[in-house]
């Protein structure tokens, strides 16, 4: 049950939704005021009266149930007290029945949310600079599914520029076909490094002239750019499928070439485009912000030309709900521009176009530059971090079985719930220490604290301890505060959604493991007498079952044994 929507569901307050009194209701830091609590201060306008006064007049209102026993108003807040049999009652049975769709909802039912991330560039390796945008875009992916939405993925490739004339100018000088084929990705990024650092206004030019070529469908280089494509996608795939991402599309700028000049056209009858310096811009002085451009002087698209187009065709094509887009947040001004320019051109639903911005990575010693060879290659991250995880359980676990699967799920959790632990607008300076720490609140720590439970359940089946069907008493305090946290899990999923904040649930996951490890710290589970035995081995199982959907959702796996 989502007891502040049961709450908010049972109190009249003029002017507010049960929605709105839902999301005002919080939890109290001291549990003995209550378990759900209603600020009241922001009433004191709708009801004219103190703060102190509307509590206990709502507090006189409302009526005790088998639901919440108890209602207290103190200090201009009005307090709520669930009854615990009956919370633990409804979590568990709730949890058995639901299993891994513990926390999902039907509330997008029929609806479809598009998601623009990772879009990783043709021809380059995958940097720890991808990381964020891959990671929150893939939680968020599996949210809105766990919440009924349909979820299409959407990877806009990098495909579109001259960098691929410098590529073929550098392959056409320097490369050998069978030592690019060897050495894929990274052989083919050399190869562009090579060029930035030896360009010559020549060079340049000849840049210029094969990218014109691609443009016009000469077939050597159409060739080349296809086979340097297909290298990237073999390689960047390997990556995604450590990370448990999954993309519904891969239409990139290239796909959108032939549905910029309908665009341009529209602006053009629309009125909305003006002549600058010869190039072609939407005037954006009257909503504070500088011209879109949408045409260079020499004609050329630009960034803004093409996401205009895609976020026509993604109407078209899948007439979303909501198209987010997950970009850093150097990207704010583009994609209020780009937003801006759809809703001039008459499209009401640019309103639902969402740019989810998250800060930026950086190396300890500074930014970093594909071009001048500076970056840390995700892959190698992944990998350090597995060996890393490898060398922990052989020491504490010398005889566990299946050490590398173990290893290779522990080492890219701790990744990526680097990755998705804080709120996502915050900068991220990588470092190598942060990342292999398997102390504190990280994945290892939840996933350890998963295995622990596995283990309690696995050793009451070894010992055929039923733990179904169990009727639920008073709960002790450790058990109620964990239970309680269960309970929340449902909220908190939809929350996430709502602010597009996967780290909502990450916190939630710690928070939760910690009430865990202190119920099995301080209850005792196999010694305990059959009945609490039983309802303890089943709250361990909620848990556990919880924890591991929350991991899921994240992209982070759970291995049985650590």
């Amino acid at each position: 049950m989502d007891y502040r929507a049961y709450i908010a569901g049972r109190l009249h307050i003029e002017g507010m939704s049960a929605e709105e009194i839902a999301a005002a209701i919080a939890v109290p830091p001291d549990p003995a005021m209550g378990d759900y609590a209603l600020p009241c201060f922001k009433f004191a306008k709708i009801f004219r009266k103190s703060p102190a006064l509307i509590a206990e007049a709502l507090r006189d209102a409302f009526v005790c149930d088998g639901v919440i026993g108890e209602v207290s108003a103190v200090n201009g807040y009005l307090n709520f007290k669930v009854c615990r049999a009956g919370l633990a009652r409804d979590v568990l049975a709730r949890i058995g029945a639901e299993g891994a769709r513990y926390g999902s909802s039907e509330e997008g039912r029929g609806k479809t949310v598009c998601l623009d991330y990772s879009s990783v560039n043709i021809a380059k390796p995958f940097h720890i600079g991808h990381l964020s945008t891959t990671v929150i875009g893939g939680a968020l992916y599996r949210i809105y599914a766990f919440l009924g939405y349909r979820s299409v993925g959407i990877n806009h490739l990098g495909d579109y520029g001259t960098q691929f004339g410098k590529l073929i100018s550098a392959y056409k000088r320097w490369g050998k076909r069978e030592e690019v084929e060897r050495g894929g990705i990274h052989a083919i990024n050399d190869l562009y490094v090579r060029f930035n650092e030896e360009a010559t206004e020549e060079m340049e030019a000849e840049a210029r002239e094969y990218f014109r070529l691609i443009e016009s469908g000469d077939k050597e280089a159409n060739d080349l750019f296809e086979w340097f494509k297909s290298l990237t996608l073999a390689y960047v795939q390997t990556i995604y499928d450590r990370l448990h991402i999954k993309f519904d599309s891969y239409a990139g700028e290239r796909f959108y070439t032939d549905k910029m000049a309908p665009v341009v056209e529209a602006l053009c009858e629309k009125g909305l485009l003006k002549e600058s310096n010869g190039a072609r811009i939407v005037d954006l002085e009257p909503y504070g912000m500088p011209p879109c451009l949408i045409l260079r002087s020499d004609g050329a698209s630009l960034y803004a030309t093409r996401d205009l187009a895609a976020a026509i065709y993604r109407k078209q094509t899948y007439d979303f709900y909501k198209c987010l887009y997950v970009v850093a947040y150097q990207q704010n001004l583009h994609f209020k521009q780009v937003f801006k320019v759809l809703e001039l051109m008459g499209y009401e639903w640019a309103k639902d176009l969402v740019h989810v911005a998250y800060g930026m990575v950086s190396l300890e010693d500074g930014a970093m530059s594909t071009r001048k060879g500076k970056v840390v290659w995700l892959e190698d991250v992944l990998s350090r971090c597995v060996e890393k995880a490898r060398a922990v359980l052989e020491e504490k676990n010398p005889a566990l079985e299946n050490k590398d699967a173990v290893a290779e799920t522990v080492g890219v959790g701790a990744v990526v719930f680097g990755a998705l632990c804080n709120n996502k607008i915050k900068d991220i300076t990588f470092s190598y220490d942060k990342a292999l720490n398997f102390d504190g609140e990280t994945s290892v720590y939840l996933q350890y604290t998963c295995a622990r439970a596995a283990s309690v359940l696995a050793k009451a089946r070894e010992a055929g301890i039923s733990f179904t069907d169990v009727p639920a008493g008073e709960p002790c305090a450790q058990e109620f505060e964990l239970l309680k946290s269960l309970a929340d899990f449902p909220a908190v999923v939809h929350e996430a959604g709502e602010k597009y904040e996967p780290s909502l649930i990450s916190r939630y996951a710690l928070d939760c493991a910690k009430l865990f490890n202190k119920f099995y710290l301080e209850c005792k589970i196999m010694q305990a007498e059959p009945d609490v035995r039983a309802f303890r081995l089943a709250v361990t199982r909620a848990a556990l079952t919880t924890l591991t959907n929350a991991l899921t959702l994240l992209g982070i796996g759970v291995p049985e044994k650590m």
